[in-house]
């Protein structure tokens, strides 16, 4: 009996590390960074588990790019995964290593952290590569991403490794005030250490954006996305919002 229930209590430890890199609100990353432009943005997403039930997580974040290669932001997260709710504090940092349109690829960097405000919940790290490159008004996105949950150990009381997922969108301006596009995600286990076909999660969809102006300084961008589960341990559906004022 004692097997089975560490056996149980570390399959629901791999699917909340697994839920960590694959929240609803989890959107594609640019390396683009813009100096001195500010941002306010709220993000929804909506998930329907596999095993029932839903994850919303719904954030607020403002952020800045305080130089020409640095872009840094703080996002306040609600999260509600089968009916457990959850407050979390984040902050995002974003680096632009190589100046835009001087190679084939920009290339960036990604640093997030996530602390839980309450419950005394895991702390997670993110950090990866940003891969962007543009053929007239189509643009495609590459991402890799490093994500380890600090406080979290398995069924054998070791500690989680790290966990590696990733991002790719390709993505068509077709006029400022619309384009669309098709993008993915997922996640495949420990870096190292890949878990089987069956217990990965990869999910894709269809989205649109726009850009609103609003005077020479000001905008309001709108993303959207509807992604679907191409593996058993996807989500079936995840739909994402997200609305952004530019000053």
């Amino acid at each position: 009996m004692q097997r089975y229930f560490m056996r149980g209590f570390g399959v629901v430890l791999s699917v909340l590390a697994c839920q960590a890199l694959a929240g609803p609100a989890d959107y594609i990353y640019s390396p683009k960074v813009e100096k001195g432009e500010g941002e306010l943005e709220i993000i929804h997403g909506a998930s329907k588990l596999p095993a029932g039930g839903q994850a919303i997580v719904t954030s607020v974040s403002v952020g800045y790019g305080a130089t020409e290669n640095w872009f840094t932001a703080v996002y306040l997260k609600r999260s509600q995964i089968a009916g457990k709710q959850s407050n979390f504090a984040e902050w995002e940092n974003k680096f632009q290593l190589v100046e835009h349109g001087a190679y084939p690829v920009d290339i960036g960097l990604l640093t997030e952290l996530e602390v839980p405000l309450a419950g005394g919940g895991p702390v997670e790290a993110r950090f990866g590569p940003l891969l962007q490159t543009e053929f007239g008004k189509l643009q495609l996105n590459g991402n890799l991403l490093f994500e380890h949950i600090f406080g979290q150990v398995d069924e054998h009381g070791a500690s989680i490794d790290t966990e590696l997922g990733y991002q790719w969108q390709a993505k068509y301006h077709w006029q400022p005030l619309f384009g669309f596009g098709l993008q993915g995600m997922g996640e495949v286990g420990q870096w190292d250490r890949w878990d089987s076909s069956s217990a990965q999660n990869h999910r894709a969809g269809l989205m649109i954006f726009g850009k609103i102006k609003l005077d020479d300084e000001t905008a309001v961008k709108y993303h959207a996305a509807a992604l679907f589960g191409v593996s058993d341990a996807a989500p079936n559906q995840t739909y994402r919002m997200q609305l952004e004022y530019e000053f």
